[in-house]
């Protein structure tokens, strides 16, 4: 007679399952105030002012964000947003991928005072240096224009951006361009097929930190965009708000537009998230 193999039945672990439940309220909690953010955009405000709370927007409405739309001053301040990010991103990403490059793969004169004068720049205050910031964009011309913010963001985000691709750019052993090099490739050529591909993880993570740090910011905004037609969107979030005051807060409206501000990062994240799991596979692939 043939015996049947019957499945093994798997051990519940009641530590794994206690794991598990407290991850998940913690996930809950972290959500909750996203989602009472989308939830209060969509009710008027009437029923946001009332005692009783609404958990699910029965009766909601597109009301607010169409109020917040017919307004007009939305587009300009995500028009700035994005330029001003895109171009903080993009040569944040350049000057920190070179200079990681030159302090993991070279050894030259004043390198440690290098990684010495990034780590002391990370640590100086932001506040600190508002005003010298301004009048130095004030006389280069450069208040209430995108180049003038991005100079100071660039500036502001480079130092641990180098940090950061640094220690991908270790991570990638230089015996590989070598081997690379033996097989008849040159040193160009080695680099752009064999490390660059290994390094894409680190520019995903490096392009999230500037992102964010650029769509954010605020304080700096603040100090140079003071023209009413070149703010970003944190400001003008901080204008509706204040607009608001000055009658009965509309709550509705506030929730939208934070929503608004917050909806172009999570589709950001959702968009990257895919490519840096991908990076980070092929790159274990081909190491």
């Amino acid at each position: 007679m043939s015996s049947v193999a019957l499945p093994r039945r798997r051990r519940i672990r009641p530590a794994r399952v206690i794991t598990t439940v407290v991850a998940l309220l913690v996930a809950l909690i972290w959500v909750f105030p996203v989602y009472w953010m989308l939830n209060s955009s969509l009710l008027p405000n009437t029923v946001l002012t009332s005692t009783t709370p609404q958990f699910l927007p029965w009766g909601g409405s597109l009301a607010n964000f169409a109020a917040i739309f017919t307004q007009g001053t939305f587009w300009p301040a995500l028009g700035m947003s994005v330029a001003i990010t895109l171009t903080t991103v993009v040569f944040c990403l350049l000057f920190a991928f070179l200079a990681a490059l030159a302090i993991s793969r070279f050894r030259f004169r004043g390198r440690a005072s290098f990684v010495l004068a990034v780590l002391f720049i990370q640590m100086l205050p932001a506040e600190g240096l508002f005003i010298a910031q301004y009048k130095l964009m004030a006389s280069l011309n450069l208040l209430n224009n995108v180049l003038g913010v991005s100079i100071l963001y660039i500036a502001a985000v480079v130092p641990f951006t180098i940090w950061m691709l640094r220690g991908f750019v270790a991570g990638v052993p230089i015996e590989l361009e070598e081997a690379a090099m033996v097989d008849g490739l040159s040193r160009t050529q080695a680099f752009f097929r064999i490390t660059f591909p290994l390094l894409a993880p680190g520019l995903v993570a490096s392009g999230v930190y500037a992102f964010l740090q650029a769509w954010n910011e605020f304080t700096v905004a603040l100090v140079i965009l003071q023209a009413q037609e070149y703010q970003t969107l944190p400001l003008w979030l901080r204008g509706f708000v204040q607009a608001s005051a000055t009658r009965e807060t509309d709550w509705g409206q506030v929730m939208a537009a934070s929503t608004l501000v917050a909806v172009p990062v999570i589709v950001f994240f959702l968009i990257v998230q895919g490519k840096l799991t991908s990076g980070l596979v092929a790159g274990s692939v081909k190491g």
